[in-house]
């Protein structure tokens, strides 16, 4: 069996590269569930939805990438976080006119796994202060 850690790195990987729910829901269950604290992701409630707002997102901040500062397990709890920055640049698209501003926001994925499997993420991010340095708020 795939380990929860190396499930959670390809799920990780693919998500940010904009992959959608076709490159990652072979790390998920099928029918994973997703929560934020964030008001542009208050309507995303299954990780198959997160992911394709991924997708989307990498259509419009179309140099986005990640610089990753950790990836941990706790194999008691089942769950693996990741920490990461993300930098991205709005040159495409979007709800507004290409802005050409950038933005650097952190943000924290919490997976929780079931064998070998994301059933559940919780992602941390205060997506005012990334919408505020895109222009968009």
């Amino acid at each position: 069996m795939i380990s929860d850690l190396t499930a959670a790195r390809a799920f990780f990987e693919a998500c940010e590269a904009g992959a959608g729910w076709e490159g990652c829901k072979a790390h998920c269950t099928p029918d994973a569930t997703f929560s934020a604290q964030a008001w542009a992701l208050a309507e995303v409630k299954s990780l198959s939805a997160y992911a394709d707002w991924m997708k989307g997102i990498m259509g419009v901040l179309t140099d986005g990438h990640y610089d990753l500062k950790c990836f941990a397990h706790d194999p008691d709890r089942n769950t693996v976080a990741a920490c990461a920055t993300f930098i991205g640049t709005h040159l495409a698209g979007g709800p507004i006119a290409p802005t050409g501003k950038t933005t650097r926001t952190d943000y924290v994925y919490v997976m929780t796994l079931a064998g070998g499997r994301i059933s559940h993420m919780t992602k941390v991010w205060n997506d005012g202060y990334a919408l505020k340095e895109l222009g968009w708020a």
